[in-house]
């Protein structure tokens, strides 16, 4: 199953931001990360028990099981494995505020 976008789902809908983005394994939901503000991949697998997920950063390959909470293989996912390189982190530039640093979860 391909992403569901090359940014958060509900973050584009809601006109947020993200500092990175996790991309569900089961359904292809693309969610932003936990030190984001909403930390929708974590909502995700909240709502859905959908357990895995795969960084959607350029460059990262890893995979989370939300219920063990542990780094494990996964299994091949369709393409694009990540947003584009030229989309920058966080993001979307025109959305994050001067101040991002102030409102992450760290």
């Amino acid at each position: 199953m391909p992403p569901s976008g090359t940014g958060c789902a509900e973050c584009d809908e809601a006109g947020g931001w993200w500092v990175h983005l996790r991309r569900c394994a089961t359904c292809g939901h693309v969610g932003c990360c936990d030190t984001s503000p909403a930390q929708h991949a974590t909502a995700h697998y909240d709502e859905t028990g959908h357990r895995v997920m795969r960084s959607f950063e350029p460059g990262e390959e890893w995979y989370w099981d939300f219920e063990t909470e542990q780094v494990l293989e996964g299994p091949h996912l369709a393409a694009p494995l990540s947003r584009p390189p030229e989309q920058g982190s966080p993001g979307p530039a025109d959305r994050v505020p001067p101040d991002w640093t102030s409102l992450i979860h760290r």
